[in-house]
């Protein structure tokens, strides 16, 4: 059994996957890296409220960020990312 701390941090991570809006992000950053204007147009969704989301997914470090100028690219931090949203997906279409 892991440790006590450890289980509290695996359980925050899965709280973040909880949330249908951050969810359609990380599909959307699956797929390619995007500025917080090109994610609120394709999700129909206020730059603000994504960056909100956002905000939560870098916490936990699911997305990862650079800049080019005055604007700011996200993406899926590493393959884990993707791995487990491609595994959540196959255990509920089962």
């Amino acid at each position: 059994m892991p440790a006590e701390d450890i289980l509290y941090r695996l359980a925050d991570l899965f709280k973040v996957f909880g949330d249908p809006t951050r969810i359609r992000i990380l599909y959307k950053l699956s797929e390619q890296e995007l500025c917080v204007c090109d994610i609120a147009e394709v999700l129909e969704m206020t730059q603000s409220a994504i960056s909100h989301q956002l905000r939560i997914l870098k916490q936990m470090s699911l997305v990862k960020f650079r800049r080019e100028g005055k604007t700011v690219y996200y993406s899926l931090a590493d393959d884990h990312v993707a791995t487990i949203l491609a595994q959540g997906l196959d255990h509920v279409e089962e």
